[in-house]
């Protein structure tokens, strides 16, 4: 019962900062505005291990790639406390499980990713009906553009209403369900056989 307390805690804390670390890292890349507290409050709260592992990494491209690689190295954190409290015996003294601790983490990083676009689609899909004017959407639109602008290539506005966001949600629901579930199991599965 208390390794599941302390897994539940784990998990929740620590993903809550890895999803402000990606968020923070798309932010980044789309260009989009700091000026909403939303992202200053992303920024604040990982400033603190963003700012010092920034004067170790540069960037790379114009990429933030210490923010990345934090939010790497915390799903590796995250993961090996897990298998920790797992009951499961493993043995993280070999390769195996090292490699799969690393693709594990991987997986975590794509797994949160595409929580984070869901979630910003869905926000964005109901503000544009109640407050289409809310100073998020610009930080919203710069996220979900890259993803819903070929989408709405294919999709026409059926009656005024754009179905490119329903369209992009049931993707995303599937490469989570149908592509990172499986991985993540079997990626699991060999950590736990290793």
């Amino acid at each position: 019962m208390l390794a599941e307390a302390l897994s539940f805690l784990v998990r929740n804390l620590v993903s809550f900062f890895i999803l402000n670390l990606l968020l923070r890292f798309y932010l980044q890349v789309a260009r989009a505005p700091f000026g909403h507290p939303l992202a200053q409050f992303t920024v604040k709260l990982t400033n603190f291990a963003v700012l010092p592992l920034r004067k170790l990494i540069g960037s790379m491209r114009g990429y933030d790639t210490a923010t990345l690689l934090l939010a790497w190295l915390s799903a590796i954190v995250m993961h090996f406390i897990l298998l920790l409290l797992s009951p499961w015996p493993i043995n993280f003294l070999t390769p195996v499980a090292a490699i799969g601790l690393m693709m594990l983490s991987l997986v975590e990083l794509m797994k949160l990713s595409l929580y984070l676009l869901f979630a910003t689609v869905i926000v964005q899909a109901i503000l544009s009906w109640v407050s289409p004017y809310n100073p998020l959407t610009p930080m919203l639109e710069a996220i979900s553009r890259p993803f819903l602008s070929p989408l709405r290539k294919v999709i026409p506005v059926i009656g005024g209403i754009d179905l490119s966001p329903l369209a992009l949600i049931l993707i995303l629901q599937m490469l989570l369900q149908f592509a990172l579930a499986p991985i993540e199991l079997g990626v699991f599965q060999y950590i736990v056989i290793a």
